[in-house]
């Protein structure tokens, strides 16, 4: 298991889950706040993948260039961050235009079904 997450279980949950698992979720909100596209998310992803993957090897000696550990790094950073920025994303679109959108879902919105009044033939 260790060969897999690039050095101790502990050191993959307290570096990689906690810490950067919230610079993660911190950085989708912040893309999404900023009207950023989820792209944009992916690659910030994968920066925090490259300082997580420099600290686990510095302070903790693990293998700094094991790519089966720095795939899964970024799986679950990516995977965070983007959660984080849809979950913005569509908390600010009902919030923001309230008139068109309604919540569908924890990351998800819809049209409203709007009544403009007496149908025209």
């Amino acid at each position: 298991m260790s060969d897999v997450l690039g050095g101790s279980v502990g050191v993959f949950v307290g570096l990689t889950v906690v810490l950067f698992g919230l610079a993660a979720f911190r950085t989708g909100e912040t893309l999404a706040q900023a009207w950023r596209p989820a792209w944009q998310a992916v690659l910030a992803a994968y920066g925090l993948t490259l300082a997580d993957r420099f600290l686990a090897a510095a302070l903790y000696d693990s293998p700094p260039l094991s790519f089966a550990a720095a795939a899964v790094a970024w799986l679950y950073i990516t995977a965070v961050t983007l959660f984080a920025w849809r979950a913005t994303l569509a908390r600010k679109m009902v919030r923001q235009y309230p008139w068109l959108y309604e919540p569908a879902g924890f990351l998800g919105w819809r049209r409203h079904d709007i009544v403009a009044g007496p149908e025209r033939h």
